[in-house]
């Protein structure tokens, strides 16, 4: 499937979880949500290559990667956000497309342009946001932009990504997070409430998360309405 060129055609807009979806909805945009890179991948192929007489596959206008991101940069904190110069993954830069950027980049003026880094699982300890951040010298790190540029790229379409940072890079993610997080992206409270029990002195590290993702999700809603209709490559 290629760009059109319609004034009508959608974006498709890549989250990784339920809650960027809903904030990213609206318009001209079609949302496809993970998380991880092969959630992401598989449901884009079935949008791009569904048949051209569909509403949302007949004309795309672009694939924007949005919603929150892991910090690599020390200089950013929660809901910093972040617009992809291009996405590091698996050793090689997959280009963002320029004029898209610099594009959002005009609406967002608090907004930074950096690369970030695609991983396919969560990075959860400060060693390794560390050695992420020298080796690739990506600001944040996410586990969707880079399907979402491989998919754009096998497509002919233009890419571009708005991410805000949840946990900053001297934040790492509690063990308990990840033991109770559910492939969907949920949380599973049982399972929260078991680890908690078993390490209860990862509430502190818990709450501090959770005022994160709040920040984070508080930006992400502000970006969202400074991008307005303007979501899409420029025409």
């Amino acid at each position: 499937m290629r760009n059109a060129g319609r004034e009508d055609a959608p974006v498709i807009v890549v989250c990784g979880l339920g809650f960027e979806a809903a904030i990213a909805a609206g318009p001209g945009v079609v949302t496809v949500c993970g998380p991880g890179p092969r959630r992401v991948a598989d449901r884009l192929e079935a949008l791009l290559g569904a048949s051209a007489t569909d509403t949302a596959a007949g004309a795309v206008a672009g694939i924007l990667s949005f919603g929150c991101a892991g910090g690599l940069d020390p200089h950013l904190g929660p809901g910093a956000c972040v617009l992809a110069g291009g996405v590091a993954a698996d050793g090689a830069v997959l280009a963002s497309d320029p004029a898209w950027t610099r594009a959002l980049a005009a609406r967002l003026p608090g907004a930074s342009v950096g690369l970030l880094a695609g991983l396919d699982a969560p990075l959860a300890s400060l060693d390794a946001k560390t050695r992420l951040w020298l080796a690739s010298g990506a600001r944040a790190v996410d586990m969707e932009s880079h399907a979402a540029a491989l998919a754009a790229r096998r497509h002919g379409l233009p890419f571009a990504a708005c991410r805000v940072v949840l946990d900053p890079a001297w934040r790492g993610l509690p063990a308990c997070a990840l033991a109770a997080m559910r492939a969907d992206g949920g949380t599973d409270l049982p399972a929260l409430l078991r680890a908690l029990g078993r390490a209860p002195r990862e509430l502190g590290p818990l709450a501090a998360l959770a005022l994160d993702a709040w920040r984070a999700r508080r930006a992400l809603r502000r970006v969202r309405a400074q991008l307005g209709a303007a979501l899409g490559p420029p025409r």
